[in-house]
C-alpha cells in the first residue's frame, strides 16, 4: 500500500505543483490502483511516474470544482488507448455523472471499457472483502466530502508451535485451521482456532479530507489514522481567508490531527501564493502542534508500513 501526491496545489496550477489528484496504490493487495481526486492534467503528471493507468479502477471525486474534477474526461479517453478494459468505477458527488456523460458524449468519446459511475451522500460508500469506505460531508462552499479506507483486520499468525505440542503436523489441515472456527482433525480432535491463532493483525486507516473549513466534528470520521491527508490552502496567519474561501490552515490541519490520535499528517492543497521557499515554514507552524507531520510535494511517494 503506497500513496503518490501527482497535484498538491489549490485552485489554478502552478509550476512547483499541479493541481488536486493522489494515487493509492494497492496492487499487492488487490491488484488495483485508486485515483482521489483529477485536476487538470492527471494524465500528464501519471507519465512522469511509473504508474499505469489501465490499473485504476476506482476514481474518488471529493467535489465537483474544476481543479478536482477537470482531468477526468482526458484521463478517460486515454485509458481506453492504454489497454484498459476492466470495469472503471468512479465515485462522485451529485453533479459527476451530468459531467462526465456530457463531456464524453460532445467530445464523441467511446470508450473500450465498461464504466459505472455512482454519485454518492454521506456514509458507508462500499466494501469489499478488504476494504471498507466511508464518506462525510465536510464544510465547503459547495458540497464536498472526505473519505476514510479502513483496511479489514487479517488473521493472525498460526501458532505452530502449539499445533504439533497437540500431535498436529504442517500440512493441509494447518489451512483448514486458519479458515475455520472449529476444525476436526482426522484422529477426532476438535480444534478451536482462536486457542492456535495469534492476534489479529490490525488493519491500515487512511482518511482524505477534501476542501473544507476547520472544524471539531471531523474528529471521530478521522479517528486513529495512520495518515490523515488535510487540505492547508494557507498558512496560520491566514485564517480569516480560510475562513472565507471555505478553507482550512496548517495549524487548524495540524490541531485536528492531535485532537483525533492520528499518527501522521500530510498537508496538501496548498495555494500558489506560496513558493518553495514557503515549504519549511508552512510545516514547521504545524510541527509545532504535531510533530509527524510532512508537507506533499508531487511526485511524493510514501508507502503505508504494516501494523
Amino acid at each position: 500500500m503506497e500513496l503518490t501526491f501527482l497535484g498538491t496545489g489549490a485552485g489554478v496550477p502552478s509550476k512547483e505543483r499541479n493541481v488536486s489528484a493522489i494515487i493509492l496504490t494497492l496492487l499487492q493487495e488487490q491488484n488495483s490502483i485508486w485515483l482521489f481526486d483529477c485536476g487538470e492534467s492527471t494524465q500528464h503528471q501519471i507519465l512522469h511516474t511509473n504508474l499505469k493507468p489501465r490499473k485504476i479502477n476506482k476514481i474518488f471525486i471529493t467535489h465537483m470544482h474544476g481543479d478536482h474534477i477537470f482531468g477526468l474526461p482526458g484521463l478517460l479517453s486515454s485509458r481506453s488507448f492504454q489497454g484498459g478494459s476492466d470495469l472503471l468505477t468512479v465515485y462522485g458527488p451529485v453533479g459527476i455523472k451530468d459531467f462526465i456523460e456530457t463531456s464524453l458524449q460532445a467530445s464523441t468519446t467511446h470508450l473500450t471499457y465498461p464504466l459505472s459511475i455512482i454519485e454518492f451522500s454521506a456514509g458507508k460508500l462500499f466494501e469489499d472483502e478488504q476494504f471498507q469506505v466511508y464518506t462525510e460531508q465536510l464544510d465547503h462552499a459547495i458540497p464536498s466530502y472526505g473519505f476514510r479506507i479502513v483496511e479489514k483486520d487479517k488473521p493472525g499468525e498460526l501458532l505452530v508451535s502449539k499445533l504439533k505440542n497437540v500431535g498436529i503436523m504442517p500440512g493441509p489441515i494447518y489451512k483448514q485451521i486458519k479458515e475455520n472456527e472449529i476444525v476436526e482433525t482426522p484422529d477426532g480432535q476438535v480444534i478451536h482456532r482462536e486457542n492456535f491463532v495469534g492476534p489479529d493483525k490490525k488493519g491500515r486507516i487512511i482518511s482524505v479530507l477534501g476542501d473544507t473549513r476547520s472544524s471539531h466534528r471531523y474528529r471521530s470520521f478521522v479517528a486513529n489514522s495512520d495518515i490523515l491527508i488535510h487540505e492547508a490552502t494557507f498558512g496560520k496567519d491566514k485564517e480569516t481567508l480560510a475562513h472565507q474561501y471555505f478553507h482550512s490552515t496548517t495549524t487548524q490541519a495540524a490541531t485536528l490531527a492531535r485532537q483525533s490520535n492520528v499518527k501522521k499528517l500530510v498537508l496538501t492543497h496548498i495555494s500558489s501564493r506560496y513558493q518553495k521557499e514557503d515549504n519549511h515554514e508552512l510545516v514547521t507552524e504545524a510541527r509545532e502542534i504535531f510533530p509527524n507531520t510532512v508537507l506533499a510535494h508531487d511526485f511524493q511517494h510514501m508507502a503505508i508500513d504494516k501494523k
